[in-house]
């Protein structure tokens, strides 16, 4: 039963993660390749983190290019984004508590990170779910 609601929904995560995922690249990238203003703004940025956040933006749009195809995988894609960006927050959180330099903007992007892919992973999987529980059976 693939109604448009139940299409347009999915291409609004689609959406959502593919630009989350181009900003991603975009501002990481700028930071890790290229000298100047990008790199002199980040301040204290930890390296793990920036190299982690930059290869998960193309997760990022890989998930969505797979949640506008309705690729079977996209929701478990998106679990573990979702987890990965837990655990690189949690080391994230240890390399804070022994007294590495950070910005707290790092505080806020992973915060957001972790609720924009948690969210995202438990509307997924919750609606391939529904999804498949709606197809007929043969």
């Amino acid at each position: 039963m693939n109604n448009g609601k139940e299409t347009a929904k999915w291409w609004i995560l689609a959406i959502i993660a593919v630009a989350f995922g181009v900003l991603t690249i975009k501002s990481g990238g700028a930071v890790l390749f290229f000298e100047g203003e990008a790199r002199e703004a980040a301040g204290d940025y930890v390296p793990f983190v920036l190299w982690f956040n930059f290869v998960a933006g193309f997760a990022y749009v890989a998930a969505g290019v797979g949640f506008a195809t309705r690729w079977s995988c996209a929701p478990r894609l998106a679990v573990l984004i979702a987890v990965a960006t837990l655990g690189v927050f949690a080391a994230f959180g240890i390399h804070v508590i022994n007294g590495g330099a950070f910005e707290m903007r790092t505080v806020a992007a992973m915060s957001l990170r972790s609720l924009v892919w948690l969210t995202t992973a438990v509307l997924a999987w919750r609606w391939a779910k529904l999804s498949s529980a709606q197809q007929p059976h043969s």
